[in-house]
């Protein structure tokens, strides 16, 4: 999830212009992602694990498909953080569901590592939340005024 996370968000972010607050907190989350993604390959590797290849590929198709679909639309900005409200979410549940399950076999240190992440993609979510009707505004009026809205 959070390689695909960061090409999406990466892409996302190369394209903002007209939107510093929303660039902001994407750039920030971005290096939350990066060091989540740090953070659960060390419990990987402590547990001799991986991802799911089949999981890690089509993973990586929506995310890349998801960055460059922005280029084709008239409200990127709108879409793309549409599409960020839902991938947190995902991460979310995810993130509850492998909380549970390292709890169930003992492995603490997973655990605790998934807590934090979870705790990351909340406030990123929440953080969209809160600002979605801001930037829908923003994205209107300057669309309304001939500027360019879309990035």
């Amino acid at each position: 999830m959070e390689e695909q996370a960061i090409t999406m968000l990466t892409s996302q972010s190369r394209r903002l212009e007209n939107y510093p607050e929303l660039k902001a907190r994407i750039d920030r989350h971005l290096q939350e992602t990066r060091d989540q993604a740090a953070m659960l390959k060390r419990c990987l590797e402590r547990l001799h694990g991986g991802t799911s290849a089949v999981k890690d590929i089509s993973g990586k198709i929506v995310a890349i498909g998801q960055g460059l679909s922005g280029l084709f639309v008239s409200d990127e900005v709108v879409k793309g953080s549409l599409a960020s409200y839902t991938f947190e979410h995902m991460e979310i549940a995810s993130y509850k569901i492998l909380i549970a399950a390292a709890d169930y076999a003992g492995d603490q240190e997973t655990k605790r590592v998934c807590e934090t992440i979870l705790q990351q993609e909340v406030e990123m979510a929440e953080w969209l939340d809160q600002h979605s009707a801001e930037i829908t505004r923003t994205f209107l009026e300057r669309d309304q005024r001939g500027v360019t809205a879309k990035h």
